[in-house]
């Protein structure tokens, strides 16, 4: 992991900037992935702002992340929404803290705002297809991490798609994420699901040693009683793009995308942009203004900024993967700088 610190204006020769001068510890996943697009993106924008500068880890952990926003030791970190619930509960990969301690921790924590920017996706190399997606008897597939909540997702879509568990029927693949790239370039995987923002730079690395072909969820599984259990599961959201667009942008990588109707539609890793319940209540409001101010920043500053999913507009709270199992509250000072821009916030998302 390294650190990149986004710097405001230069605070020598201004010594009333000095004092009022906010720094913001915040983690992040690697370059290239949606949650360090938004969090690079909501530096600049806080900076622009003169809200805050943001001194960000890359490269992090998230399971890790969600615990230190939790304790109070990191200001800030983009959060699976299932690592809260599962921290809530103790269990997973937070069963070490047990189900108290991780109950404290858990409502210690609050929302800024949310994304849903990831979907999963089903592929394999064109020179060794997956002949049918339903059957992966004895393959290999890359499934995630060694463990999070993208784990958990890689192999919920092996489950729905073909009814296997992972070492029962098929061997799932885990490498850190700095190696899956190579991991998979290097053939140790037939088949790798990974949850991908759109464009992805890694599924078009991936597709630069070969031809690649990326699946959805066939309607029909999307649709069954799993289907439907696995896309409101704790940390999931709703995930649905035009095909068109789709294609349109992975156009000029070799990668073929097969969808049954005229959507590619799966489910999202649902997001939320977290800090500790403590965190001053006007900090809190001036970020979440400047988020919402900066949207066509978010929008235009790359491609996969109108596949982002961030919440620009009203709250519903289940649109956003939580007000279900997942019981995240949003700051006091967020709800107040999204009600002042006129939009509405579920009662469900009010600590």
């Amino acid at each position: 992991m390294f650190k990149t610190t986004v710097l405001g204006a230069v605070i020598a020769l201004a010594p009333m900037a000095l004092a009022a001068q906010i720094t913001l510890t915040a983690e992040t996943t690697t370059p290239g992935s949606t949650p360090h697009y938004i969090d690079t993106t909501l530096a600049a924008v806080l900076d622009s702002a003169g809200v805050a500068q943001m001194q960000i880890t890359e490269g992090a952990t998230l399971t890790n992340s969600v615990q230190a926003v939790a304790e109070g030791r990191l200001d800030m970190a983009p959060a699976p929404l299932i690592l809260p619930f599962l921290l809530s509960r103790g269990i997973g990969p937070y069963s070490g803290i047990g189900a108290e301690k991780g109950a404290e921790l858990a409502a210690n924590i609050r929302v800024l705002f949310f994304n849903a920017g990831s979907g999963q996706v089903f592929g394999y190399y064109n020179n060794n297809p997956v002949e049918d997606i339903r059957n992966l008897d004895g393959k290999r597939v890359w499934n995630g991490p060694p463990r999070g909540a993208a784990l958990t997702s890689g192999r919920a879509m092996v489950q729905l798609l073909a009814g296997l568990k992972d070492g029962e029927g098929y061997e799932g693949i885990q490498n850190p994420w700095p190696d899956t790239v190579s991991a998979i370039t290097g053939g140790s995987a037939d088949a790798w699901t990974i949850p991908e923002g759109l464009p992805s730079g890694r599924q078009i690395a991936i597709a630069a040693a070969g031809g690649t072909t990326l699946h959805d969820i066939p309607s029909d599984l999307l649709a069954s009683e799993l289907g439907q259990q696995i896309l409101k599961a704790p940390g999931h959201a709703p995930y649905s793009v035009s095909v068109a667009e789709y294609r349109a942008a992975y156009e000029g990588s070799d990668i073929t995308i097969v969808t049954d109707d005229d959507t590619f539609d799966t489910y999202a890793t649902a997001f939320g942009q977290i800090v500790p319940a403590g965190m001053d209540d006007e900090l809190a409001y001036n970020i979440v203004k400047a988020m919402l101010e900066g949207k066509d920043r978010f929008l235009t500053g790359s491609p996969r900024g109108p596949f982002l999913f961030m919440s620009f507009g009203d709250i519903d709270g289940v649109s956003q993967g939580a007000c279900g199992a997942v019981k995240v509250k949003m700051h006091p000072g967020a709800i107040r700088a999204y009600e002042e821009a006129g939009h509405t916030v579920a009662d469900c998302m009010r600590p």
